[in-house]
């Protein structure tokens, strides 16, 4: 008999493996494309494969990890086990971040989205998607995962359409052209944006069937999927919009189908990066609600952030948590310095997800994992290990201006730590005021 306290384990294979599609095939590739191609030229594919690479290695770090502690906390989880509690925390408290600021970012992308098409204030917008996915996710897990699955397929079709509009094309450009080599690597750390969503996935681990199998699974079958549609939509739309161009464009995919198929085309796409929009604010927040459940179940967080609505349980205090404090980063408005923001935060918790994993091997040798990273030196995975140098490698692409606002963040993020675990550890302090040197 289900505790009232526990979550519905009602999403099978298919479902949460779409629903991981989905939120990756997001508001990243509609709305940054542009931006990657003006900085790597016609290479963009090459940064594509580099951030797919990327997140595919901490993605089977994430495998073994949620088919030995498969909770909804996740990352939280993950850290606590490997390196104790305040590590956990800190990680915890940086995935509420990148979920907070990301859901915010593309709930403004839907309400430009939704002025141009309909009118209307732009915070309107954002703010009423927020309510209405808000009452959609304490309504149920089932049908917010449907209606993220009928989302999917729907932007799933915009990126069939780039993909097809670029096939007349193909060969009339150099595919590798690029402004400056660097700029590759800078456009990688930029559109490992487009890749995120896969750890969402391990978020609903707790209501997942199975979920010791059927997570991993879901995983490598959605980042797969997705690194090869990228590729190709990436090849698509430099073949047929040059590079420049496209490095200027505010809404890059919708102008490189109004070159192939004219207005209506536009108009179209322009509709479809609406849905995409709203699936990757739906996805996002129904994967932050949960690790903000699993840090509160597990005490990190206060318990009112644990509790599950009675009838339909799913934990709507989490839930409209999330919601009110996205909505604070609504005026930061710049989608470009948003995101990478958002990877500044990411790439923090893939370096420590993969060296998790890596302690893991070594202090809990014997505990059960369904799933196993292959290929080890002794008891050192490899693809962990990599998945840790290149998470940093990206990490150092990432502009100064953004450095500040997320030296800034992880500082505030230190001392909520300090004052939760109540233990004031010099050397923390010390790195906490080093950050805040660098950050000025």
């Amino acid at each position: 008999m289900e505790r009232e306290s526990e979550l519905k384990r009602d999403l099978s294979l298919p479902e949460i493996t779409l629903v991981g599609i989905g939120n990756i095939l997001g508001a990243g590739i509609y709305v940054l494309m542009g931006k990657a191609a003006g900085l790597a030229g016609n290479m963009v594919w090459l940064s594509f494969l580099f951030a797919g690479f990327t997140a595919a290695l901490s993605g089977l770090s994430y495998m073994e990890l949620s088919s030995m502690y498969p909770r909804a906390g996740a990352e939280y989880e993950f850290a606590r086990r490997a390196f104790g509690e305040r590590v956990g925390l800190f990680v915890g408290l940086l995935v509420i971040y990148y979920v907070a600021i990301t859901g915010s970012a593309v709930a403004l992308g839907f309400g430009r989205y939704f002025s141009n098409l309909f009118g209307g204030g732009i915070l309107i917008g954002a703010v009423s998607l927020f309510i209405v996915l808000s009452l959609i996710l304490v309504y149920g897990i089932k049908e917010s995962a449907r209606l993220a699955i009928l989302m999917t397929f729907i932007e799933l079709s915009g990126l069939l359409i780039i993909i097809y509009v670029g096939i007349p094309y193909l060969g009339t450009v150099n595919y590798f052209e690029t402004p400056n080599l660097s700029g590759v690597f800078e456009a990688s750390s930029l559109m490992i944006f487009a890749f995120l969503g896969f750890e969402d996935i391990v978020r609903l681990s707790q209501e997942t069937r199975d979920a010791e199998k059927t997570t991993p699974k879901a995983l490598l079958i959605a980042i797969s999927v997705t690194v090869f549609l990228y590729i190709c939509v990436a090849v698509s739309a430099v073949s047929v919009l040059d590079f420049r161009v496209l490095g200027t464009s505010e809404i890059p995919l919708a102008d490189v189908v109004a070159v192939s198929l004219g207005n209506k085309a536009f108009v179209l796409l322009s509709w479809i990066a609406l849905f995409s929009t709203t699936n990757t604010v739906l996805v996002v927040m129904l994967g932050g609600s949960r690790i903000v459940y699993g840090m509160a179940e597990a005490g990190s967080l206060p318990k009112i952030f644990a509790r599950v609505h009675h009838l339909f349980k799913t934990p709507w205090t989490a839930i409209f948590g999330i919601a009110c404090f996205s909505s604070l980063f609504l005026l930061l408005g710049d989608i470009t310095t948003v995101a990478n923001i958002a990877n500044f935060m990411i790439f923090i918790v893939f370096f420590i997800v993969n060296i998790s994993l890596i302690k893991l091997r070594y202090t809990e040798p014997g505990r059960k994992r369904p799933f196993r990273v292959p290929f080890s030196i002794g008891r050192l995975p490899l693809f962990p290990a990599l998945g840790a140098l290149s998470a940093v490698f990206l990490f150092f692409q990432i502009s100064k201006e953004v450095m500040v606002y997320g030296f800034f963040l992880a500082g505030i993020s230190i001392l909520i730590v300090l004052l939760k675990t109540r233990k004031k550890s010099a050397e923390i302090l010390a790195v906490l005021f080093y950050l805040i040197i660098v950050s000025l």
